[in-house]
């Protein structure tokens, strides 16, 4: 199978997972889902866990802060050499109109970035919660047409990466 052809098939996939255009309860909480992702949400968040928390948590709360700037960047870079367009489609204006690459999907390799700084130090709670949300992000992000599955599972594994590596790091 050529690279043109596992692309075309991908598509294929993608769109038949695809509600973005389907009204009803689905439609919207996959729409929550899809933007739970992002990253101004996680900065405010962790910022305030490493304001109020105590060791533990101030170094957890560190390492998703640095994981969000450098998974920033990794992706930026990777869309900018990759450059797959995105689906095409309505929903998620913002992000096809300051973003219209495709490749990898910034709010995957977010999400499992933090799910995987989170497994490596804990608590295990946490870690779970995180693992579903990424999954559960990285599927809205398919089924709103702003990605590709391929999209999201590059991301996961760029994610993995960057996680493990900064927990490592601190």
């Amino acid at each position: 199978m050529s690279l043109t052809q596992f692309l075309e098939a991908d598509a294929r996939m993608s769109t038949r997972l695809n509600i973005a255009e389907r009204p009803g309860c689905l439609r919207t909480l996959a729409s929550i889902f899809a933007h739970s992702g992002d990253s101004p949400l996680w900065i405010v968040g962790f910022s305030v866990v490493w304001w109020l928390g105590n060791e533990f948590w101030k170094r957890e709360a560190l390492a998703a802060l640095i994981g969000i700037f450098v998974t920033a960047a990794a992706t930026f870079a990777l869309k900018y050499l990759i450059r797959r367009q995105r689906p095409e489609g309505e929903w998620g204006a913002i992000y096809r109109r300051f973003d219209a690459h495709s490749f990898p999907s910034g709010h995957s390799v977010r999400m499992a970035m933090l799910a995987t700084v989170a497994a490596l130090l804990g608590p295990p709670p946490l870690a779970t919660a995180l693992v579903v949300l990424a999954a559960l992000v990285m599927l809205a992000r398919v089924a709103m047409g702003v990605h590709y599955l391929l999209d999201v599972a590059g991301g996961a594994v760029v994610g993995v990466i960057i996680g493990a590596g900064i927990v490592i790091m601190l």
